[in-house]
């Protein structure tokens, strides 16, 4: 097989890991809730304390892969999940299990954007298209077995044992990796941004982190407020610094670039509706509609294959009407389908059900796939390292922020009524919160220049420059 298709497929490996992870996890929020004697909405620390440990440490990730190689760092990122999947298992208490997905986070904080790293170094910009395509082939059948495979293992058995899963894929992982990757670093290698590392780690951490807090009964809300407001004051001081470093560890240049600029920023709106759907539904169908962990992960499964079906066709459908038709109309579609679940009720036909999941997640995955390729188009290859590990904590973020948005929307609604307990109506509302946020990415998308990402359909176009010094930033428009 040629290489172009080889890598994609053993950094899939690695995707497939951690998709496997959680989707699983998602379907399996009440049962570990009531295992930990926890409301099942306080598990969304569960979930943002992972994308919080990715958000802090995936800057780092390309000054590791540039100085230590990407085979080293890919192959250790590996390891660390694995072992933070063991002691997740192992867990007695949400404070534990919140401990233990942070080193999973630090695990996989390298291990995706290394990975996807080096295909970008190894794959032609005329071919690329296709590898992210191929790249997410396997890593979807993670989202695709992971709903079915949790319900069943949390019904039949124990939730615990689906972090245990991740042990013989983490170690087939480690081990291809370890025969094909190819070990690229950088010969001129920066000093560190350690004061960027620490500012910005402070500042997403406090932002991310307090933001998830906003709703929990067990913190007092002045508390939540409090360590975000630390976490803007922090951000807003790497802005600073960012502006007066030659190589901050999150380079605010790109953002002058506008593909990538509307890929990252633009795509992070969408990302917040997507984000809150792999929390939202399962709750649902469980605490709303009243269906075991295994009936709901059957009904969930079907988004990912939809998903699926959509990677064989994305590079056709990009060339044939080009980057931004195909973004502004498909943001559009993929919203609608995300708003539609606020819809279903438990008398809803469980084929209409599945037929909604399953288009949306053939309109959801051309939306990121779109994204996900045209925020490269334009960036020059000295900057690549730097543009995967920005365009990673903005993903991030924006998932671990739709995730805080449903919580606090489905928390709200239960105080606005008086209650303790969760009704349809609650998740109604959230559904409907998240699918307005996402379609407002498509006022980034609209700014795009007609031929934006023209390289990419093999049509001939001079990529963007870097500005010349740190203090160009300018507007990103």
């Amino acid at each position: 097989m040629r290489i172009e298709r080889l890598v994609p497929l053993i950094v899939a490996c690695a995707l497939f890991m951690e998709q496997l992870d959680s989707t699983v996890l998602a379907t399996s929020l009440p049962a570990i809730a009531r295992d930990l004697n926890e409301d099942p909405i306080a598990l969304k620390l569960a979930l943002t304390s992972y994308l919080l440990s990715l958000a802090v440490f995936i800057p780092a990730s390309g000054w590791f892969a540039d100085r230590f190689g990407s085979r080293t760092v890919f192959r250790a990122a590996i390891i660390v999940f694995t072992f933070g999947s063991l002691l997740c298992g192992l867990a007695q208490s949400l404070p534990d299990f919140v401990i233990y997905r942070i080193i999973q986070g630090m695990g996989g904080a390298m291990m995706v954007p290394v990975g996807r790293l080096v295909i970008l170094r190894t794959v032609p910009k005329d071919e690329l298209v296709s590898a992210l395509a191929w790249l997410t082939v396997p890593a979807l059948l993670g989202p695709v077995f992971g709903p079915p495979l949790g319900g069943f293992i949390t019904t039949y058995f124990d939730w615990r044992y689906i972090f245990f899963l991740n042990i013989p894929i983490g170690m087939v992982g480690v081990a291809l990796a370890s025969r094909f990757i190819p070990d690229i670093r950088e010969p001129d290698v920066p000093p560190f941004d350690f004061r960027g590392m620490m500012l910005s780690g402070v500042g997403l951490a406090g932002l991310v982190f307090g933001f998830a807090l906003l709703g929990q009964h067990a913190v007092d809300p002045r508390i939540a407020f409090g360590i975000i407001v630390v976490g803007a004051v922090a951000m807003s001081f790497y802005v600073r610094h960012a502006r007066r470093t030659e190589r901050p560890i999150l380079d605010l240049t790109l953002l002058r670039i506008p593909t990538f600029f509307a890929g990252v920023v633009g795509a992070s709106l969408f990302r917040i509706g997507i984000g809150a759907m792999p929390f939202l539904l399962p709750l649902m169908l469980q605490l709303g509609f009243g269906m075991s962990p295994f009936a709901s992960g059957l009904i969930t499964f079907v988004s990912a294959a939809g998903a699926m079906t959509m990677k064989f066709s994305a590079a056709p459908i990009i060339r044939a009407f080009g980057f931004r038709r195909v973004l502004i109309v498909n943001c559009f579609i993929a919203s609608a389908f995300i708003a539609v679940a606020a819809l279903f009720t438990p008398s809803t036909p469980h084929l209409v059900l599945m037929g909604a999941l399953l288009l949306g997640g053939f309109f959801r995955s051309l939306q990121f796939t779109s994204t996900n390729a045209l925020s490269y188009a334009d960036v020059p290859a000295e900057a690549m390292s730097r543009a995967t590990s920005f365009a990673s904590v903005a993903q991030q973020v924006a998932i671990s922020t739709g995730v805080a948005v449903a919580a606090l929307v489905i928390d709200g609604m239960r105080a606005f009524h008086g209650r303790m307990h969760l009704t349809l109506d609650d998740f109604s509302v959230a559904f409907l919160v998240v699918g307005a946020i996402a379609v407002c990415s498509v006022f980034f998308f609209i700014r795009l220049p007609a031929n934006a990402g023209a390289e990419l359909a093999q049509r001939k176009v001079k990529p963007a420059q870097m500005p010349e010094s740190p203090g160009e930033m300018g507007s990103a428009g």
